[in-house]
């Protein structure tokens, strides 16, 4: 009794809340319901702003996503069952300022070889049937005994016992028995003509040589690039280091599985090479590292790029969605205070607005996580990242589209809820008063501040990286473009008063009656104006930082490039490259007054950035001190480059030796492109570092630490300018030699735009400046709409149907002036910070392109302003009131 008494006490007591609460359900969802049937074409262009967001937010997370767990492609150790590979990576340890110490770490570009001693070991591990070293060196085919050769085709040498771990089979004829003897795969054997007995000539390393073919090869693995297979005594000699080995191809016996293989090698193994890096034991799809060592470094470098770039999409999808549900939530404030002052809760209004508003975003939030996925996919496309295919497993899509879902889905609430604060805290006698008020032109305190707080960090980062350079500086400026324009969007009201004393005059003058309209509309709604110039600001900044950040340092570097070269002929050879002694070959032909191999590698440079312990790879030249006068001038400024011979000198980029506070004389720490870490003593300074890099280091100091020791291009300088002939029939023994006219792009460090920028250009301006074009169709055509009372009040007036669409254009071009105005000059501080810290010059965008974005975000505006009024014109506009 007392239990059943107990209950029913507390179910009395609670009921009357629980009928508060249901009440309040029940109100805000029956005002959310009629709310959005009369107000869908203003949440049209909420949700076509909110889808849009979701399915980009989506896209880059599962790019991003298929990205993180790609590998390269298993190719050459197809039959290996695990291969054996000293570690790429590098790391460096260091204490930041008031913190713990943390580890960077990056990918070397080289190969690192093992000890050969390590083949035996891997031998006899337990469950070992068989253990192969596999060397590998570049080959050119150059012909058949018929005459019709391959023509240069480029080709892997390899050992005949590495042949198991693709693997191959011999169709015809036997395994090469002498150094003078090759087997050669079946695609190799069609393209020359080749059958056991006959000949084929082959250039490894020096001037082709003619072997005799002892087999002919064939494999069912089609991913295997064409072979060419000698003696393993012979492609010992030939690959030049006889003491180690590229990797070790590992078969298990049978039964044994890839774990316990696994543990068996790591057993058997030291753990550490001969060079300190560790011993890694790669089995499934990890073998792939073991064939394309810098893979995983290319897609080290791509991951921060596209991060970067999510993550100004997740600020600009943020901000948009921001702008367009205040907008939408602001123009209903008049309806709002009304609800008020009859007697509406500020709960009930509240719990209105966000009912209504999760409505429209959950739908727009589901629709674009369903679209991220097609977008995602071709975003993926876009992305060459050969030999790296990116995956799609099963499981991303959904994820990717769920993860963007829920994001937008919950910024959307509370963004609304914001914007109603103002209207639902108030009492409702003031809301009375409030629902026939102008709108306020003016953000509130704390808005304000927050604008001018961004606004000065803005101008403060841009300062810093005047100060600074290359990555650091590139980081401050982009920080700063960030502030400053979401200075802008919180400080739109202020500017769009500014802007309307600049521009109000010319309209008034221009427009007559309807100019004046336009202007006077403008200037009594300075929160309206403010939220339509912020997305053309956002699109005007975001696609000027990005394409004239690019194209200031293609600009610098091509100048310094061609400032630099001296040699007037260039010899390029196959996809190999050319030996060494092709360029002495070069120098002993008549006419030719200096030739210089170019080889090319990277170097790993471990430094403090603001505290933080960061590995930076630069790529570098390896070149021929004696001959440099002829063929490049880097403009030295201090020191001699006649000194940078030898294994222990190096010449330096002005401003990088800045940065490191060094000077001629002083040593400075590297690690070569295998991870080698050597001290050279610096002889040179100079200034063309932006065209030809900011290291130059000797040729004998890069050519043992290269996977391939061969350079990329010979530059030749005439004597009279006549030694083209003399120079190709000095190169006529090597195969697939070409020589031609030099250009700058011969000797920049940084080649032109690859298929892989131009991906990253698009991906980065054209998917987010065409999402900044969406929004401002969207802010614009809800704009519109919302104006439809202030239409029919003109047309009741006595206004023509011309002179209030007239009023439109000019509004539309007001805001696009004001727009394109300020959008250029906060993309233009840090911009010339960046430009003037990085080289020594003012920023550089192509007129084309700004003209072309100036028409996008034109056509865009009047498409967001005229459409909606030209669609509602025939009722509003077209007959008076």
């Amino acid at each position: 009794m007392s239990t059943g008494t107990g209950m029913g006490t507390s179910t009395d007591t609670r009921r009357p809340h629980a009928d508060v609460r249901s009440g309040v359900r029940q109100a805000s969802a029956f005002l959310a319901r009629r709310s959005l049937k009369t107000h869908r074409r203003a949440w049209a262009a909420v949700f076509a702003a909110t889808t849009a967001a979701a399915a980009l937010i989506g896209a880059f997370a599962f790019v991003v996503g298929s990205l993180l767990s790609a590998q390269p492609p298993v190719e050459r150790h197809a039959g290996a069952d695990a291969v054996v590979t000293a570690d790429q990576k590098v790391t460096y340890t260091a204490k930041p300022w008031g913190s713990e110490p943390q580890t960077a770490t990056t990918y070397l570009p080289e190969r690192v070889r093992l000890d050969r001693s390590a083949v035996a070991k891997a031998a006899a591990a337990d469950g070992v049937a068989k253990a192969v070293a596999d060397d590998s060196v570049p080959v050119a085919v150059g012909g058949g005994s018929s005459g019709t050769g391959a023509g240069g085709t480029s080709a892997v040498g390899r050992s005949w016992a590495s042949a198991a771990l693709t693997p191959y089979r011999l169709t015809d004829g036997h395994a090469p028995r002498t150094s003078t003897e090759v087997v050669i795969d079946s695609v190799l054997a069609a393209a020359a003509g080749s059958k056991p007995g006959s000949h084929v000539t082959l250039q490894v390393d020096g001037a082709p040589r003619t072997y005799t073919v002892s087999g002919v090869a064939v494999t069912g693995h089609r991913g295997a690039a064409p072979a060419v297979f000698f003696t393993e005594q012979r492609l010992t000699a030939l690959a030049g280091h006889p003491g180690t080995v590229d990797a070790i191809g590992v078969v298990a016996e049978k039964g044994v599985s890839a774990d316990e293989l696994r543990a068996s090698l790591d057993t058997a193994l030291p753990d550490r090479t001969h060079g300190d890096r560790e011993v890694r034991v790669l089995t499934g799809s990890e073998r792939g590292q073991a064939e394309y060592v810098d893979a995983l470094g290319a897609r080290g470098e791509l991951l921060p790029l596209l991060a970067s770039i999510a993550g100004t999409v997740l600020m600009v999808a943020l901000l948009v969605i921001a702008t367009t549900l205040s907008q939408a939530v602001h123009q209903r404030s008049g309806e709002l205070a009304l609800l008020r002052a009859v007697g509406a809760t500020p709960r009930q209004l509240r719990s209105a607005v966000g009912r209504e508003v999760s409505r429209v975003a959950c739908a727009a939030a589901v629709l674009g996580g369903i679209g991220a996925v097609p977008l995602g996919l071709l975003m993926r496309s876009l992305l060459t990242t050969d030999p790296l295919p990116l995956p799609v497993p099963v499981w991303l899509p959904f994820a990717a589209g769920a993860t963007a879902a829920v994001l937008v889905a919950s910024a959307a609430r509370p963004v609304s809820m914001l914007a109603a604060r103002s209207v639902t805290r108030l009492r409702p006698a003031a809301a009375l008063g409030a629902a026939r008020a102008p709108e306020p032109g003016e953000p509130g305190r704390l808005r304000t501040a927050a604008g001018v707080v961004l606004a000065v960090a803005g101008v403060g980062s841009a300062g810093a990286a005047t100060a600074q350079g290359g990555q650091a500086a590139a980081v401050a400026a982009s920080g700063a473009a960030t502030s400053l324009i979401i200075a802008v969007a919180l400080l739109g009201p202020w500017i769009a008063r500014v802007a309307m004393r600049v521009l109000g005059t010319p309209v008034r003058r221009v427009g007559g009656v309807s100019g004046f309209l336009a202007a006077r509309s403008a200037a009594a709604h300075h929160r309206r104006l403010g939220a339509a110039i912020t997305p053309i600001v956002l699109v005007v900044a975001f696609v000027c930082v990005q394409l004239a950040a690019a194209s200031t340092l293609e600009r610098a570097s091509d100048r310094q490039a061609a400032a630099a070269l001296r040699a007037d002929l260039v010899a390029t050879g196959p996809a190999a490259g050319l030996p060494a002694d092709a360029a002495q070959a070069v120098r002993k032909a008549p006419g030719v007054r200096a030739a210089t191999g170019v080889l090319r590698s990277s170097v790993v440079l471990a430094h403090r950035e603001m505290g933080d312990p960061k590995l930076d790879r630069f790529p570098v030249l390896g070149v021929t001190a004696d001959q440099l006068p002829g063929t490049l001038d880097p403009h030295v400024t201090a020191g001699d480059l006649a000194d940078l011979t030898g294994r222990g000198t190096v010449a330096v980029g002005k401003d990088r030796a800045a940065d490191l506070d060094i000077a001629t004389g002083d040593s400075v720490k590297l690690r070569l492109g295998d991870g080698t870490q050597v001290r050279l003593r610096v002889v040179a300074l100079y200034e063309r570092a932006l065209g030809l890099g900011e290291f130059m280091l000797p040729r004998e100091a890069l050519a043992g630490h290269v996977s391939a020791p061969r350079d990329q291009q010979i530059l030749i300088r005439s004597a009279d300018g006549g030694a083209a002939s003399a120079a190709a029939r000095a190169l006529s023994p090597y195969t697939g030699v070409q020589v031609r006219t030099a250009t700058a792009d011969d000797v920049r460090i940084a080649p032109p735009s690859s298929d892989q920028d131009n991906a990253l250009v698009i991906i980065g301006v054209g998917v987010i400046g065409g999402f900044a074009l969406l929004a401002v169709i969207s802010t614009l055509s809800l704009i519109t709409v919302g104006r439809r009372p202030e239409f029919r009040l003109l047309r009741m007036v006595g206004a023509g149907r011309r002179q209030v669409r007239r009023m439109l254009v000019l509004e539309t071009g007001l805001v696009t002036v004001a727009g394109l105005a300020i959008g250029t000059l906060v993309a233009a501080v840090p911009l010339v910070a960046f430009a003037v810290s990085t080289t020594g010059s003012v920023p550089y965008l192509p007129p084309v392109r700004y003209g072309v974005l100036a028409l996008a975000v034109t056509v865009a505006a009047g498409a967001g302003a005229m459409w909606p009024g030209s669609s509602g014109g025939r009722f509003v506009l077209g007959r008076r009131a």
